[in-house]
């Protein structure tokens, strides 16, 4: 019997979602195996997602090995002969194992706890008003784009709405080169599944995003890091690496990168591509947190024109985690490539959330509402690094846009032992050793400036600092 909780609100796909939980369920031995699963239709039912959900999770649990189809007869939890060998690269799967649950630890968190390096913007941060308003103006269009199956590419005039907005970063893509998604997170998905082989060596930036680093994991591929600076990637690392493991892709980040803030120089984006073109890589552009930025930095897929950069961006982290739409621009033959691997995965994205996000983009709901964002982040932002600064903390960069701060104490090593204090107060920490490639050891931790004006962060953090890192409960935590 599968019992699995299903969060329709929650940030974490629903995909995901289930197929972590039948996971969970299969590894701790509460299915045995042989065990036949509901059907597709039982289980969207029972948890009230749709078929294509279910078919998406039950396929990816296939090729995971937790599965086996059987012709007429449904799926079944594999026996341990029939499993597939699962791509084993050094201790990745226990390494994936702290990763869920770290994102498990701040999806599930309470409401008392402060989400001090939390990785999306709070409730109160967000434009719901504007997404009921035109939630409620679509819904009473007419049209039949309620029942309807989308196009494979995503819906047009969005498409062509967002190749505009690319061209204000210099970036020259048509609309068919673009390919919609449900996040940045399938979007990063297609392309591992169409570029990503078993024992493929993949660059990452070190340090980097956690939840790239377990599915790049579940695609078997072989994480190399790259040190990141205060201006982008370590490019004379980054050439020793590539001539050293020829891999076969590098995923990065040139503005506002996650965890540590930093930007990529105009001089560091001309050395990265000179680099793809010498080893023969290519380059995968996560521009996530682009809106978050006012004063646009080069990017990678301006300087290149999509020649070795596929661009990939969402709409996730601002507008919200439900209305999951994100995209890719490649260059034509590679955007239809991927355009099949989402048919074939996926069928379609969601028509209807892409009309809403079309709508909120062209009737200037979204434009005044990032006007509002882009202030109140820059008043956090200074606050949070001036009190750090105050305290004693040490700031890796101080940014000039994004949520989020980079910074150690000035006597920790193991930014990792703090947790455990912090946790007692309520208040959940990102330390920096889960932005790492292999789980090193970091002094490092990621804060969210949205949360960490709390007077209860700023006082824990104060004690810590002036006891070497071992506060445990401040003396008036609100």
């Amino acid at each position: 019997m599968i019992s699995i909780t299903i969060d329709a609100t929650a940030a974490y796909p629903l995909v995901d979602q289930i197929v972590a939980g039948i996971r969970r369920q299969i590894d701790e031995r509460c299915l045995r195996p042989g065990t036949k699963l509901p059907s597709i239709r039982k289980f969207a039912a029972a948890y009230d997602v749709s078929r294509f959900t279910v078919v998406e999770a039950y396929d990816r649990l296939v090729a995971l090995g937790y599965l086996e189809a059987r012709r007429g007869a449904g799926f079944f939890t594999a026996s341990l002969r029939d499993a597939p060998a699962r791509p084993a690269t050094d201790d990745g799967g226990k390494r994936n194992e702290e990763l869920v649950w770290l994102l498990r630890r701040t999806l599930d968190a309470r409401e008392d706890t402060v989400l001090a390096g939390g990785p999306w913007l709070p409730n109160a941060w967000m434009d719901e008003m504007g997404i009921r308003q035109s939630l409620s103006a679509l819904a009473r269009k007419n049209g039949t784009h309620l029942l309807e199956y989308g196009d494979p590419f995503g819906y047009l005039p969005l498409r062509e709405h967002l190749a505009l907005t690319l061209s204000e970063l210099g970036i020259a893509a048509s609309a068919t080169q673009l390919v919609l998604t449900q996040g940045t997170s399938q979007a990063l998905d297609l392309i591992m599944r169409h570029f990503v082989k078993p024992d493929d060596a993949v660059l990452v930036d070190d340090p980097g995003y956690y939840n790239l680093f377990g599915n790049l994991r579940l695609h078997g591929a072989r994480l190399i890091g790259v040190e990141r600076n205060a201006n982008g990637p370590d490019v004379a690392a980054l050439e020793e690496l590539a001539k050293e493991h020829r891999p076969r892709i590098y995923f990065t980040q040139s503005a506002m990168q996650n965890p540590t803030g930093t930007d990529m120089s105009p001089h560091v984006a001309f050395r990265v591509l000179q680099l793809a073109e010498k080893f023969d890589f290519m380059v995968v552009e996560d521009d996530i947190f682009c809106d978050l930025q006012i004063r646009k930095t080069p990017r990678l897929a301006a300087l290149d024109q999509l020649n070795r950069v596929i661009y990939a961006r969402s709409f996730s982290k601002t507008l919200s985690g439900s209305l999951r739409v994100g995209f890719l621009a490649a260059r034509q033959p590679i955007a239809n490539d991927l355009a099949d691997v989402k048919m074939l995965t996926s069928i379609t994205s969601s028509q209807f959330i892409e009309r809403l996000l079309y709508m909120m983009l062209v009737d200037g709901h979204y434009r005044k509402f990032l006007s509002r964002l882009h202030k109140s982040l820059e008043e956090a932002r200074l606050n949070v690094a001036h009190a750090f600064e105050r305290i004693g903390m040490q700031l890796f960069v101080e940014p000039e846009a994004g949520m989020f701060l980079w910074a150690r104490f000035p006597n920790v090593e193991d930014a990792l032992t703090l947790t455990d204090s912090a946790g007692k107060n309520g208040i959940m920490l990102a330390p920096g050793v889960v932005f790492r490639p292999h789980l090193q050891p970091s002094p490092w931790m990621r804060f969210n400036v949205t949360t960490c004006d709390s007077p209860r962060v700023l006082r824990w953090l104060e004690q810590a600092v002036a006891q070497g890192g071992k506060a445990e409960r401040p003396e008036a935590a609100e």
